[in-house]
């Protein structure tokens, strides 16, 4: 008999191994409500089980077989956790979280279930804002300039080895003692192209230069890499992660849903999007400790479409954000079908959570039970069975108390979210996207000059040059060629010159000049002989 059948039963009153489970979620702090405890079959509405507020930076997992309703649990998390005035990002791969903005749809079924839970059920909506990459899909385009993004971490999304990340580290020096801002991807390629060209090759030879073949694989990275969809990503205006770390004007957190359904197929792109992200968001937060409540608390579902393919670097990356950034006040959740979907580097520091129903139907299936099982403290129940047996709506969950300490491992029935189950009408989206006040400022995107205009300006400039000079020396040597001739023909008179010049000609002259003379004479003298 499953669990969800048996809770049909009467409640009971908790003694024994149940009544210590519910004393473990017996906080004193603020605390978010997941549900109530089920034990012996029963659900216990008087039996809550939570999470301390304080402790949701200390990052956690929320797991379980497609349609067990790890969706909604995070809906139910993220909205408590705005009601508490903590900001909350949620990518959404699948599209069906934008409901969070709009109030739940009373019903039977929602009432029954908090009924339940001895939950007091109201529909509400919470301050949204939607987001999109890089103009990808609704909502506010998020993008990051080439040189924001830096060469460590895009040497790392484009999988370069340690020689040709430290020649994209040249590069990125070059174009910054140049003047050359590398806004987008073509301003990358001009940069890379420019230095292996005739134009650019002593550029950097001072400095160890760069090779053809180092060039050529960066190129072709960078091609496969737009061809993920990064091209749209990489631009201006630059986007403010500080925008994610906001309240409303009532109090409540801000939950900023970045709307992915475009690009699931596209994981690189979103693996992009996450390391920068956390990186630019722990580079401007302060060093903070333990607080009272997160600053922050992120949700990426279908994590595993995160990790899947993920380079080594990137998982590393990962690991040691994950680890590092609670000092600064932020919490990470993971959901996921499976906790084995999470590198054990990471799962080791998820401190919270939450598991819904397994299945076993194929050897895998029960090979990664067990090792879902193995991952908990230990407890009264059976987990295999009970993992098996849950219903939708239902999980396992253990958190850390407010001490830091694991809880009890605790079947429970979970609350119904507040807000919409399902996404919101496409019209609506648009309308809430064009209503922020963020979306003036980052909906169109700006090609200003930069690296790649002032190289090819700078190339046309050399070629126009080059085409002056060659033009000059040919007007050069058309003169000199010209000045050369002259003398030669003061030297080599014509044949006319020639002919007019010689002795000969002379003489002959003379004499036809004298006997016209004479014959002129007679003529004009008389003396002209007569004829005979």
């Amino acid at each position: 008999m499953s669990v969800s059948e048996q809770s049909a039963q009467p409640p009971a009153p908790l003694a024994g191994p149940g009544a210590e489970i519910a004393a473990g979620y017996a906080f004193d702090g603020a605390a978010l409500d997941l549900g109530a405890l089920l034990w012996d079959g029963v659900c216990h509405p008087d039996a809550p089980v939570r999470i301390p507020l304080t402790m949701l930076n200390r990052h956690g997992l929320v797991a379980g077989a497609t349609g067990t309703g790890k969706t909604k649990t995070l809906q139910l998390i993220a909205e408590q956790l705005s009601g508490h005035g903590v900001p909350v990002f949620l990518a959404d791969i699948k599209g069906d979280v934008s409901g969070i903005s709009a109030p739940g749809a009373d019903g039977e079924k929602v009432r029954e279930r908090a009924a339940q839970v001895g939950q007091e059920w109201r529909g509400t909506g919470f301050p949204c804002e939607f987001y999109g990459l890089g103009g990808i899909g609704p909502g506010i385009p998020v993008r990051a300039t080439v040189t924001g993004f830096g060469p460590v971490l895009l040497s790392k999304v484009l999988q370069l080895n340690k020689t040709q990340e430290q020649s994209l580290g040249l590069i990125f020096h070059y174009a910054d003692s140049k003047g050359l801002e590398l806004v987008d991807l073509k301003d990358l390629r001009a940069v890379v192209a420019f230095l292996v060209s005739d134009l650019g090759k002593a550029e950097l030879k001072g400095i160890g230069g760069l090779s053809t073949a180092t060039a050529g694989v960066i190129l072709r990275s960078i091609t496969a890499f737009e061809q993920q969809g990064a091209g749209g990503f990489f631009g201006e205006p630059e986007f403010d992660t500080a925008a994610f770390v906001r309240t409303a004007e009532d109090g409540r957190g801000i939950v900023s849903v970045l709307e992915l359904p475009a690009v699931q197929d596209k994981p690189q792109l979103f693996s992009t999007f996450l390391m920068w992200m956390l990186a630019d968001l722990f580079d401007d937060l302060p060093e903070v400790g333990d607080l009272e409540k997160p600053k922050l608390v992120f949700f990426f579902d279908e994590a595993h479409l995160l990790f899947n393919g993920a380079s080594q670097a990137f998982l590393e990356s990962i690991t040691q954000t994950v680890r590092l950034i609670r000092s600064k006040g932020v919490g990470v959740f993971f959901v996921t079908q499976t906790p084995k979907d999470v590198p054990a580097d990471v799962l080791g520091q998820l401190g919270n959570r939450v598991q819904h129903a397994l299945r076993a139907f194929t050897p895998d299936d029960a090979k990664a039970l067990k090792a879902t099982v193995r991952t908990f403290p230990k407890s009264p129940y059976d987990l295999e069975e009970v993992l098996t047996g849950l219903g939708t709506g239902e999980a396992v969950v253990t958190v850390l108390s407010e001490k830091g300490a694991p809880t009890p491992v605790a079947a429970t029935r979970l609350r119904a979210p507040e807000s919409l189950m399902g996404p919101i009408d496409p019209a609506a989206l648009d309308a809430a996207v064009k209503a922020s006040p963020l979306y003036g400022r980052y909906a169109e995107a700006v090609d200003r000059e930069s690296a790649y205009e002032k190289l090819t300006a700078e190339q046309l400039a050399a070629e126009a040059a080059a085409l002056d000079a060659a033009a000059a020396k040919e007007a050069e040597k058309a003169q000199k060629q010209g000045e050369a001739r002259a003398p030669q023909e003061k030297e080599e008179p014509s044949l006319a010159e020639q002919v007019v010049g010689s002795g000969i000609f002379k003489s002959l002259a003379r004499s036809i000049g004298t006997q016209l003379g004479r014959e002129i004479s007679r003529s004009i003298f008389g003396t002209a002989r007569r004829k005979r």
